[in-house]
């Protein structure tokens, strides 16, 4: 197992409704990355994927 999370973003690094379209994740996740736990990391990781497949058209 990885001792580290690395950071979803993408650099697109662009807000829509509070997200990033790049990662998914939302603008206080974004803030509160580097000062995470690594089981903080993974679930913000894990929502994020989730709310690209939504955002992604099908």
């Amino acid at each position: 197992m990885a001792n580290t999370i690395e950071s979803p973003c993408v650099s697109v690094c662009q807000l829509s409704k509070g997200l990033c379209t790049g990662c998914g994740r939302s603008l206080d996740e974004i803030r509160q990355w580097r000062s995470m736990k690594r089981p903080e990391k993974m679930k913000t990781v894990k929502r994020a994927s989730e709310r690209l497949k939504k955002l992604s058209p099908q």
